[in-house]
């Protein structure tokens, strides 16, 4: 398949092993976390973690939305189909994150309330345009990747006068979030953790480019490197971070240079600047409230706000005292850190976030059987 098996070539998979290997220098560590979920999978589907030195560590990090999202905005939605008679369109992979309670959106549709899975932002127009005299949400959620086609179906509806089509928006900004990580004193009970050098997001960087890693790769001195999702992609991203770690540089290169450039997509930018405006501050699971990490629907476009349509409550909510999910989004803690983990908290039954999505850490354990830590070697899923 052009362009996919390319970048999965075990000859070069082999070459770049070596590289790395001659690259790490014998007595010192290398900890390098990716920010996206997509990359932990690679890393345990292909096996990336196996072919590098023992020195060489991956730190998982926030992995995705479904997994930062607080339990307290689930609780909201929850709360705003207990009170109104709303259609509520979502992905899919939110249905069965845990609320309080061990409610979840699924469990509230099958308790009566009209929810429904969605593919895409156009599912939930056409949802509105079907019911005109019922009130439609949709719950929206994501990186900077997905915020473009939730501004179009905001505009769209302005245009067409959708009057009961509103956006619970949940959009949130990932460059906020890694400075976050390394500076921000709300997560101290959680313990530090050692990050010599980030894997950028891909996809996230095809919308927003690489320059907004600048500022925060020049300000904290951590080296950041977009990498693919390919196994190829995430070993050269990681020998290049490795030699900037080496050199003693921290810039911004960008290894995923057939999908993202410096300037990102101007005309998706510019879209989502019309309809968007920033958060003052805004609450990450794991990570406590970030300032200006998210985003919120401009005065232009409020008639389409459903936190303002419906005054939504303000409900704060503790996880799972037993989940690991906070920690583990930090990059604190592994999946197999948590006592949870594979014994009552599997997909069938999970009770944090990180098993539910797709992207998740403790998911991405689970479907490739990383179960425990290798018996009788250096444990290359560690932290520091």
């Amino acid at each position: 398949m052009k362009y996919v098996d390319e970048f999965r070539g075990r000859e070069l998979a082999e070459t770049l092993a070596r590289a790395i290997a001659r690259e790490a220098q014998t007595g010192r560590d290398y900890h390098l976390m990716e920010f996206c979920g997509g990359h932990t999978h690679a890393i345990f589907r292909y096996g990336v973690q196996d072919l590098m030195p023992h020195n060489v560590r991956f730190v998982h990090g926030p992995g995705c939305p479904v997994c930062v999202l607080p339990i307290g905005r689930i609780d909201q939605v929850i709360a705003l189909l207990e009170r109104h008679d709303v259609i509520l369109c979502s992905y899919g992979d939110l249905l069965r994150v845990p609320a309080s309670g061990r409610k979840s959106l699924l469990k509230a549709k099958a308790a009566g309330a009209d929810v429904r899975m969605v593919y895409s932002t156009t599912d939930a127009l056409q949802i509105a345009r079907d019911n005109p005299q019922r009130e439609v949400v949709f719950f929206a959620i994501g990186f900077e990747t997905t915020t473009p086609p939730t501004a179009v179906a905001i505009r769209q509806a302005a245009a067409e006068g959708l009057a009961n089509f509103s956006v619970f928006c949940n959009h949130v900004l990932t460059p906020a979030a890694i400075q976050n990580i390394l500076e921000s004193p709300e997560v101290r009970e959680l313990g530090s953790v050692r990050i010599d050098g980030f894997f950028g997001p891909s996809h996230v960087s095809s919308i927003i480019g690489t320059q907004p890693y600048e500022f925060f790769a020049e300000e904290f001195q951590r080296p950041v490197v977009i990498a693919g999702f390919e196994p190829l992609d995430v070993m050269q991203s990681a020998l290049m971070l490795i030699r900037q770690i080496n050199a003693g540089r921290h810039e911004v290169e960008n290894e995923y240079t057939r999908v993202v450039t410096r300037e990102g997509n101007l005309k998706a930018k510019a879209l989502v600047a019309e309809v968007f405006e920033l958060r003052r501050s805004f609450e990450w699971r794991g990570l406590g409230l970030v300032p200006y990490s998210a985003l919120q629907i401009k005065q232009q476009y409020a008639a389409f706000d459903c936190e303002r349509r419906f005054d939504v409550p303000q409900l704060a909510a503790a996880d799972n005292k037993g989940c690991e999910c906070p920690a583990i989004l930090r990059g604190v803690k592994r999946p197999t850190d948590c006592k949870l983990f594979g014994t009552v908290c599997t997909p069938d039954n999970p009770l944090g976030s990180c098993m539910v999505s797709s992207e998740g850490a403790c998911a991405a354990y689970w479907s490739y059987g990383r179960f425990r830590r290798p018996e009788g070697g250096s444990d290359k899923e560690s932290v520091a």
